[in-house]
């Protein structure tokens, strides 16, 4: 059965927009636990813009289930995985000035690299995950560098315009899945899933896990809302004249 893992990243984004301290990903993240979420996902970006070291050790020392720290492959970011033992990272690209990861990791001709950056890590017991786009060519290099999982980049699917644009990249999605189980990989997707394209993964097994955040965040915004006015109002309703 597929798991469901839930990026708490935009909880932070939204907290730092303010420079305050709420709303708090660690907060949120037991919430998801409480609500189904089999792994909470982080991503500790090099320019902290939304997750901070502080969130990050406090999401260690009380997610129940499963700790996915998404990171770039520095020095930095090696050293604080092996301090925090997550139970698995997943290495993405990053930009500075994106708004969120643009695309898949360039593994194909990094192998050796990426491979002497993981070996400490599984040294440690820490799984590892490379999050690529649907490309044959990828795949076969996430088979050599030793990782245990993928994770598809379904974002090319999520943005497309058109229905036959959509079926096009949903099909490169699915022989994804099936080539990264033919090279051993356990096989995660996410990116742009939401609670209507989802859908159409019922048609495809293999899949382990399913990374969401975005959506999940936009959801509780407005499925929250009337419960928070509504708290709020009858707050001030009790205030005197």
């Amino acid at each position: 059965m597929p798991r469901l893992a839930v990026n708490v990243d935009h909880v932070a984004t939204l907290r730092q927009a303010r420079g305050g301290c709420e709303p708090d990903p660690v907060a949120a993240a037991h919430m998801c636990e409480l609500a189904g979420a089999r792994a909470i996902i982080v991503h500790l970006r090099e320019d902290r813009r939304h997750i901070q070291d502080r969130d990050l050790a406090l999401l260690r020392a009380t997610v129940k289930t499963r700790l996915h720290l998404e990171m770039a492959a520095t020095p930095e970011m090696g050293r604080i995985a092996l301090e925090t033992r997550p139970e698995m990272v997943c290495l993405v690209p990053e930009k500075r000035q994106e708004l969120t990861t643009e695309g898949g990791l360039a593994v194909y001709a990094r192998e050796d690299e990426l491979s002497r950056f993981l070996a400490p890590l599984h040294k440690a017991g820490v799984k590892a995950s490379l999050f690529i786009d649907p490309d044959p060519r990828q795949i076969a290099a996430a088979g050599r560098v030793g990782a245990e999982y993928i994770e598809i980049h379904t974002g090319a699917y999520a943005d497309a315009k058109t229905p036959e644009d959509k079926a096009h990249e949903f099909e490169k999605v699915r022989g994804a899945v099936a080539l990264g189980r033919e090279h051993g990989l356990s096989v995660n997707v996410g990116h742009g899933l939401n609670y209507d394209n989802i859908f159409a993964f019922a048609k495809i097994g293999g899949i382990d896990e399913y990374s969401i955040g975005h959506a999940i965040v936009c959801r509780a915004v407005f499925t929250g809302l009337t419960e928070a006015v509504g708290a709020m109002a009858r707050i001030v309703a009790g205030f005197p004249d």
